[in-house]
């Protein structure tokens, strides 16, 4: 079937119940193939047939649940309609885009209302696609510009409800407060001891301020399910109706009722916003590294069109554009460079802090920051399709999926609040009849600290926060996780592949000895042999050549040049007879290298390819070329060893090339002369064998391997990070990185861990504890939100995450 993916904003959920319930109903839609629900990231990520359902429908069921998707409206000004047939066709276009609800194109005034998902498509892509329809839409001014952070604003309201609850619950606290014994010395306007002045405060709060508890509540129980506006709901009715009905019961009588409870719903309720409130603030911080990531990019570019140079929204550069780049500016997007050269600061994918020579030809990256020279660039991947654009996407996705580790905490959470319920219902019973016969008030006190106390929140916090944290950090670090699961898995590997071109080695070959015979000056011997080989399109000429150039020996032009296959050249460089190649070469030609064979085989030994070279007729010397290994390399291996893991190469070289690269990076573990089909059956073997693989390769020809490993790591390079094969891409192209990724997940699954113990633990410490009378309905309040601030605050650690090189 044909299938589509739906990203949408949640608002209204109170705690992981809501998740659960909305998950629950938005599966069994049909046409939905499956749906996610996100409490820390108040998202959801639903897979969906585009033929049986779609957005209208999702946003009809979540608000059936009592619940809402955010959606942003905006209006259009069109340009290019002839008639009312042409209203039509854009209207369609825009209603089968993703992520538009509804739209609605009114052909008289020439405008297009349009209500849509801002985490699932840009005003920018509803743009483009009528653009293709021949028209041209363009944002009304008063909306263009207006982002609205439905989180921020929640925030903002949610502390205006707290001063204005705090306000009013602040006397009825210092009402209880100064009838302690060891606070009686505590001075109290006697008004506040009115039973009539307590129910003016408390109400309003009550009511005003706790009326989304009763709201949510009710909708949760229409639905057949109970949240923690539920249990919200019912500690703080008890507790005012109680106090309500001893109001009455004292008119006529002179007597201040102090046994009043109007402070317990009061201060409850306040707490509860509080903890509210310092939670959004805390989730909000965890979400960061996107913020982070989002802040890199360039806002405009300057652009050529028409033999104009216009400055525009980096929504608006199109592929192909020429863009202007001048020192000191950021690169708006990804291109060739086609004039110019510059250094850039690449440090924001690579983590190099040096800044790269490019010139005409050469690949540049969006986001990147060009140092000293102006650049002319074509745009070759703009919008979503940039390297940067990518890497945000790839840490969203993270951040939004589930790791199976969270399923435990939705099975407890699901269940949850009906036990605690039947729980506060035979604590309220047992100290009524059994512990304090008679004692309403006291067995209603118990009843209301169990219902507190037990709120599911830290629960359905603990997982996806610190999936958020550490995936984001993470990202920072230059290692994307395509999911939670892959987050998750990484800290049980104990065996790591690892392919040997370009992944231990830097993947092409350098120049790495040269050898002039006696009485052959090296310089002359370099200059003639380089001027040779610049002729010729072997990547081993190419890898002399670059080497001779950094020695900053000049090169000549070449007079003659022949190129012999499987042998080597041959050349007249002024006017010398020149010969660079094999054994072979030499014997055709009569040249003596017998004394060289031993030194031949002592480089070949080491993986490298030695390369013979004589001029007019005599030996002059020899030079050889390798695929060096990366500086870091044997650094990283070390530190895969020290973390208790095996380490393998594998590569398709022979047995004698790949020993010698295995030797220099400290590898004891070699499977050489394997073909790249070859490579996932080895992987098989490893897995049979009881071990948990981890394949480490550049996505190309490794990518059979990749799939097949537990963990699939790509090497990438930033304009590839996209890559479908792995689970994990590495960008920085560092060995490092496969020990970094897998000391965060480990810290990362040590913290979720801590996190659902300390969830757990509040609930299991704190239910008995309130039972037998130790816990005040207020104190289990306030323990109620230190608990859903302590997990997000502890999933905050791993944003300061440091890792040892």
């Amino acid at each position: 079937m044909d299938q589509k993916e739906a990203n949408l904003q949640i608002t209204g959920m109170t705690c992981a119940a809501c998740a659960n319930r909305i998950e629950k109903g938005l599966n069994k839609l049909e046409g939905v193939e499956e749906a996610n629900v996100n409490f820390a990231l108040e998202t959801t990520k639903i897979k969906y047939d585009p033929n049986k359902t779609d957005i209208a429908k999702f946003k009809e069921k979540v608000q059936a649940l009592g619940y809402d998707l955010v959606m942003d409206r905006t209006e259009f000004d069109i340009t290019g309609m002839t008639c009312a047939a042409c209203a039509n066709k854009i209207e369609k276009r825009l209603n089968k885009l993703d992520g538009v609800e509804k739209a609605t194109v009114n052909f008289a005034l020439e405008t297009a209302q349009v209500e849509f998902s801002p985490s699932q498509i840009s005003v920018q892509d509803m743009k483009e696609a009528i653009k293709k329809l021949g028209y041209s839409l363009e944002q009304k001014q008063e909306k263009a510009g207006e982002q609205v952070d439905h989180r921020q604003k929640e925030i903002e309201k949610q502390q205006g409800k707290f001063l204005f609850a705090a306000i009013l619950a602040f006397p009825l606290l210092w009402a209880m407060v100064s009838h302690f014994e060891f606070t009686s010395f505590i001075w109290l306007p006697d008004m506040f001891m009115n039973p009539w002045v307590q129910f003016a405060l408390a109400t309003p709060v009550q009511f005003i301020i706790g009326g989304q508890f009763y709201v949510g509540a009710y909708k949760a129980l229409k639905n057949k399910s109970a949240n923690m506006d539920v249990l919200v709901a019912l500690g703080t009715s008890a507790a005012y109706f109680y106090s309500l009905y001893l109001s009455i019961a004292s008119i006529g009588s002179d007597a201040h009722m102090v046994e009043l409870y109007y402070e317990t719903s009061a201060v409850l309720i306040t707490l509860i916003i509080l903890g509210k409130l310092f939670e959004a603030k805390a989730k909000g911080r965890s979400s960061e590294a996107i913020k982070k990531l989002m802040g890199l990019q360039a806002k405009q570019a300057t652009v050529v069109r028409n033999g104009q140079e216009l400055v525009i929204p980096i929504e608006e550069v199109l592929a192909g554009d020429l863009v202007y780049v001048k020192p000191g500016e950021k690169v708006p997007v990804d291109g060739q460079i086609v004039e110019g050269q510059s250094a850039l600061d690449e440090s924001m994918l690579t983590g190099e802090s040096i800044p790269v020579d490019k010139s005409v030809g050469d690949y540049v990256i969006g986001s990147t920051i060009n140092k000293n020279g102006f650049l002319k660039i074509e745009a070759t991947k703009v919008g979503k399709d940039t390297a940067l654009a990518q890497i945000i996407k790839v840490v969203e996705e993270a951040q939004g999926s589930k790791a199976p580790i969270q399923r435990m905490a939705d099975v407890i959470s699901g269940v949850f609040v009906p036990i605690v319920v039947g729980i506060a219902v035979i604590t309220f019973l047992i100290w009524y009849f059994a512990v304090s016969p008679g004692e309403f008030a006291e067995a209603l006190e118990k009843f209301i600290a169990v219902l507190v106390i037990a709120c599911p929140c830290a629960l359905g916090l603990a997982t996806p926060t610190s999936i958020m944290a550490g995936s984001g950090r993470a990202a920072e670090f230059g290692i994307l996780f395509k999911g939670g699961e892959y987050l998750e898995t990484a800290h049980r590997l104990d065996t790591i592949i690892v392919d040997k071109t370009g992944t231990v080695t830097n993947g092409k070959p350098d120049l790495t000895d040269v050898i002039a015979a006696d009485g052959v000056d090296e310089q002359q011997l370099l200059a003639l042999v380089g001027s040779a080989e610049r002729s010729s399109e072997h990547p081993l000429a190419e890898a002399i050549v670059d080497g001779i150039k950094e020695k900053g020996i000049a090169l000549s032009s070449v007079e003659q040049f022949t190129a012999i296959p499987g042998h080597g050249i041959q050349a007249v460089v002024e006017g010398k007879q020149v010969l660079v190649g094999t054994r072979k070469l030499m014997a055709k030609h009569s040249i003596d290298i017998q004394s060289q064979l031993n030194v031949m085989e002592g480089l070949e030994k080491q993986g490298k390819t030695a390369m013979l070279a004589a001029i007019d007729g005599r030996y002059a010397g020899l030079v050889a070329v390798a695929d060096t290994i990366k500086d870091t390399s044997r650094e990283a291996i070390s530190r895969l060893h020290d973390m208790g893991l095996d380490v393998v190469m594998i590569t398709g070289d022979n047995a004698q090339t790949a020993q010698a690269i295995a030797d220099q990076a400290g590898i004891k573990h070699v499977i050489a002369e394997v073909l790249p089909e070859g490579k996932a059956e080895e992987v098989k073997k490893l897995q049979s064998a009881g071990k948990k693989v981890a394949m480490v390769g550049d996505g190309i020809n490794d990518a059979p391997a990749l799939a097949t490993a537990d963990i699939g790591m790509a090497i990438g390079t930033g304009t590839d990070v996209a890559m479908e094969a792995a689970d994990i891409t590495l960008i920085r192209g560092d060995l490092n990185s496969i020990a970094d990724a897998i000391v965060i997940s480990r810290k990362t699954i040590v913290n979720i861990k801590q996190n659902l113990f300390w969830a757990l633990a509040y609930n299991s410490l704190g239910v008995p504890i309130a039972a037998v009378g130790l816990l005040a309905p207020w104190l289990a309040g306030a323990a109620m939100a230190f608990s859903s601030v302590s997990v997000v605050l502890n999933a905050l650690r791993l944003q300061r995450i440091k890792l040892k090189r």
